[in-house]
């Protein structure tokens, strides 16, 4: 193959959440999020999963994000540094609760507009492109308690409303937008992925699939008026990307893969080709779900993404005998071992070819451009008595990603970018550790919210600046 290069304008940068970066929970007008129920600690998985049918606060808990990194207040000097590595754009999101604080009101809060509004103006300052997700992991609790959060179709015009007052007020600071993080995740993380509980005795795969079938109408119904508002905007989706593959040759393997690829897909397929695939009749059949579609929706998913976003950690692997004993406790996307593949010290896979597949299965699928917005190494980093964090596993684990992404280019694929998960430490969403760290950028805090908050550059840091400065020739 001749020498692979990174196209003219690849959009090299990193990426962050506001639930896990910002802190300042009650700040500037912001309302309670669902993010802001979830504690560190044993009580984390359970009302993340949906398992509890009503969430308050608990004075005896520790809640993450009520404080994370404190990005609310430092982002200054975060994005300087982010700058100082020559980062071309900067993936974040809004927190809807701080444009309106209950999700249901007919005006927004101009404290958390004026907020965003100075976060972006920053970026521009540097020539770093804002990559803004809308709806992160984080709904109002407001819209949770009153309407059961996504199970309402209300949710549609609340959030419709949202949107439009983002791309209004950022208009001209922003033009790359996505809708909804890892979509998909609702199905295996209900509360956390879209604000879900569950009373007794409810078919959840109904509440599930009706939930993300008023989110996939809420991101047409946007998409729409985004490339309304301006035309230059690009909207994409975002799944939690990683393919399924066989535990063995066995065909039952090889069809169950199949199955879980689609399940992880499903989202996708309607946002970018603007219709239901025709397996999902039979998996609503099989899950006894009939979903309330109105008349105007289907015109309505119409209303296509620009182009396809999605995480890539780790790929996955399905037999037709999985079952509670079998598969990973690592992750809320359940997976069995993969034999041939090392792990991190969380047990999630380490498979660079994998994302290589994933690009391929993506494009083969949409033809549309992609854009890997989350990729990274959670690790325990240590700092050396001279001060030195020296993560070379880090650098390792990002540098064999960057040939599988060359590689997938060299196969024809158009990508767009890439934004490392978590460039500043963060609040791990999964675990709510602080202790699992991702980012170039080291932050002096514990899991039990200890520490100064400094900010130290770690070994990755030079490395990734090196990197973005070559457009992905010098990766040693």
């Amino acid at each position: 193959m001749a020498d692979v290069k990174f196209p003219e304008g690849f959009l090299w940068g990193g990426a962050i959440a506001a639930n896990q970066s910002e802190g300042a929970h009650l700040a500037g007008g912001k309302g309670l999020t669902t993010v802001d129920m979830i504690p560190y600690g044993e009580n984390r998985m359970p009302i993340k999963l949906g398992l509890r049918n009503s969430v308050e606060l608990d004075q005896t808990e520790y809640y993450p994000s009520h404080q994370a990194i404190d990005f609310y207040h430092r982002y200054k000097e975060d994005i300087a540094m982010l700058a100082e590595m020559g980062f071309k754009v900067f993936r974040m999101s809004i927190a809807w609760s701080r444009i309106f604080p209950n999700g249901d009101e007919e005006t927004p809060n101009q404290a958390g507009i004026d907020f965003y509004r100075s976060i972006f103006e920053e970026c521009k300052k540097y020539d770093i492109e804002p990559l803004v997700t809308l709806c992160h992991f984080d709904v109002p609790m407001h819209l949770v308690n009153e309407y059961g959060s996504w199970r309402n179709r209300k949710m549609i015009s609340f959030f419709e409303r949202y949107a439009r007052t983002c791309f209004e007020a950022f208009d001209g600071l922003v033009k790359y937008w996505l809708t909804f993080n890892e979509i998909n995740i609702l199905l295996a993380s209900p509360f956390s992925g879209a604000g879900l509980m569950f009373q007794e005795g409810e078919n959840k795969d109904q509440i599930k699939y009706q939930a993300a079938h008023h989110e996939l109408v809420a991101s047409a119904l946007v998409t729409k008026i985004a490339h309304e508002i301006n035309p230059n905007n690009q909207v994409g989706c975002m799944l939690a990307g990683g393919n399924f593959y066989p535990y063995s040759c066995k065909p039952e393997d090889v069809f169950t893969a199949m199955q879980k690829d689609r399940e992880n897909l499903f989202f996708i397929d309607v946002q970018s080709r603007g219709y239901y695939p025709s397996y999902a009749q039979k998996v609503f059949n099989d899950k006894n779900v009939v979903l309330d579609i109105h008349e105007e929706d289907h015109e309505i998913l119409k209303h296509t993404v620009d182009f396809i976003s999605f995480s890539y950690y780790a790929s996955r692997c399905a037999s037709a005998d999985m079952n509670e004993g079998n598969t990973s406790e690592a992750n809320v996307v359940k997976s069995i071992k993969n034999p041939h593949l090392p792990a991190s010290d969380w047990g999630w896979v380490i498979d660079p070819q994998g994302l290589r597949i994933t690009m391929n299965t993506l494009y083969d699928r949409y033809q549309k451009p992609l854009f890997l917005v989350e990729n990274g190494l959670g690790a325990k980093d240590v700092i050396e008595a001279n001060g030195e964090i020296n993560d070379n596993y880090r650098i390792d684990y990002l540098r064999e990603h960057v040939e599988a992404m060359k590689d997938a280019i060299g196969d024809g694929i158009p990508l767009m970018g890439y934004t490392p998960w978590g460039c500043i430490d963060l609040v791990a969403a999964s675990t709510g550790e602080m202790s699992k760290r991702y980012g170039f950028i080291y932050v002096d805090r514990d899991d039990l919210g200890n520490g100064t908050l400094n900010r130290m550059r770690k070994k990755s840091f030079y490395w990734y600046k090196k990197v973005i400065a070559s457009n992905g020739e010098c990766l040693d």
